[in-house]
């Protein structure tokens, strides 16, 4: 019944699945990840060791993001306060696009229900939910200073902006993209078996004369290339099932009896079929190199719709697949 787990559910949907076989034949001891890519059995330890280190719930955020990786400056008169050092950075201009619609509907959402002057700290449930998340989910990190307060409305948006961005556009800029980019091998190979080698190797002479020799010997074996292409081709595939994020306020209709939340719902929506046309035409600008021109293909990760298969496109709600 609570209205912040109807903003957020849709946003969860197959998760809690999709970690648990991850788990299962992804991630786990011999399985995919530590048989077919370079840091082997380190794999896991290396990617806790980046969490430990390197993981800020507020960094989750895209326009911290861009900023703590140097691709964005605060600038408050745009109307992100970032602005992008490197304009023609298709990720960052198309997500900032994303990002800005997600905010804008999650303030109105949020706004509505929580309009009484100390509505957030008094509800006991929202601020269990965000006592769990950080002592439970994050016990090792629960007594950070970064992490957000939950004191007002603007808190709140802020934090759920960051839930909703992850689960859906982050993920879907990060993941659909794997077979287009990578199925072909060569292209993106996970591991490469053989050093270059030193001018005082035995070998070198030959490394001068034809070095495409040892480059074909060094790519992964034929079936750490088939498993890597068969999991990036399953990763990278929209089910006929999936739900995007522009359907929302179809998903929701049935669970949100109010007109006002319906219509930000379809505001939300609309926007995002906005923003599909604003990336559509910046794909054919010429004058934009990352995105258009000989070998560049278009960038697609953030259009919101997709048909199913293997589209390099389009945002579900949800990590999912």
């Amino acid at each position: 019944m609570h209205p912040i787990y109807k903003l957020l559910h849709p946003h969860m949907r197959y998760t809690l699945e999709i970690n648990a076989l991850a788990r299962q034949s992804l991630i786990n001891g011999g399985g995919v990840i530590e048989a077919c890519f370079s840091p082997g059995r380190y794999s896991m330890e290396i990617s806790s060791a980046a969490y430990k280190s390197m993981w800020r719930f507020d960094m989750e955020a895209l326009p911290a993001d861009l900023i703590r990786r140097g691709m964005a400056v605060e600038d408050t008169s745009m109307p992100l306060g970032v602005k992008l050092v490197i304009e023609d950075y298709p990720y960052a201009a198309d997500g900032l696009l994303i990002w800005s619609a997600i905010k804008e509907y999650v303030e109105s959402y949020v706004d509505y229900y929580y309009s009484e002057p100390n509505s957030v700290t008094s509800d006991l449930e929202l601020q269990g939910w965000w006592n769990e998340i950080k002592n439970k989910g994050h016990v090792d990190k629960k007594n950070e200073p970064w992490w957000p307060k939950l004191v007002t409305k603007e808190d709140l948006s802020g934090i759920l902006t960051t839930m909703i961005w992850t689960a859906s556009a982050q993920h879907a800029a990060i993941n659909f993209g794997q077979y287009p980019f990578g199925g072909y091998v060569p292209n993106r190979p996970t591991l490469m078996r053989k050093l270059i080698p030193h001018e005082d190797d035995p070998s070198y002479e030959n490394f001068i004369l034809h070095p495409e020799y040892t480059f074909l010997a060094s790519l992964p074996t034929q079936l750490q290339a088939t498993k890597v292409m068969a999991v990036k081709d399953t990763l990278s595939t929209h089910s006929a099932d999936e739900e995007y994020m522009y359907q929302l306020h179809e998903i929701q209709q049935f669970s949100v009896n109010d007109h006002e939340i319906l219509e930000i719902l379809k505001r939300f929506s609309a926007k995002l079929k906005e923003i599909e046309d604003t990336i559509n035409q910046r794909n054919k600008d010429i004058r934009l190199k990352n995105r258009s021109g000989a070998g560049v293909p278009p960038y697609e990760l953030l259009l919101p719709t997709s048909g199913p298969g293997v589209t390099c496109r389009g945002i579900p709600n949800s990590i999912s697949i």
